[in-house]
């Protein structure tokens, strides 16, 4: 199993990203791609998180409504679009897969551990 976060960078604040989040060798019958962040000196903290089976999401308070996690099956790929961005959003952005049960609800997900992670990307805010 493999993930390959890409797409951070350096932005002003009310601007937009896109993170991607490739994967490769998948195991799982039903999974949830999640996202997570780690600015200096924090937790990590999860963020938002999507399922393979019904694209069911989940977004932290602080995210909700500024962010938009989705998927791209034949790409193997999971997106999140960042608008809005603030200071307080910089950090290293992962991604990373777990399996589930189809009934599983998204935020009980994000407290799942998560087994396979991609590299960090990460995503300055700054004027």
């Amino acid at each position: 199993v493999q993930l390959q976060a890409s797409g951070g960078g350096l932005v002003q604040p009310g601007e937009s990203l896109t993170l991607s989040c490739t994967t490769s060798g998948l195991i799982f019958e039903e999974y949830a791609i999640g996202w997570f962040r780690q600015a200096p000196g924090k937790e990590r903290e999860g963020i938002s998180c999507i399922t393979s089976n019904d694209d069911a999401t989940y977004y932290e308070d602080s995210v909700k409504g500024r962010f938009t996690i989705s998927s791209d099956s034949a790409k193997n790929t999971t997106y999140l679009a960042m608008n809005s961005l603030k200071p307080e959003d910089t950090a290293v952005y992962m991604c990373a897969v777990v399996g589930i049960h189809s009934d599983e609800d998204t935020t009980d997900i994000m407290t799942s551990l998560f087994g396979y992670w991609g590299q960090g990307s990460q995503v300055t805010v700054s004027s």
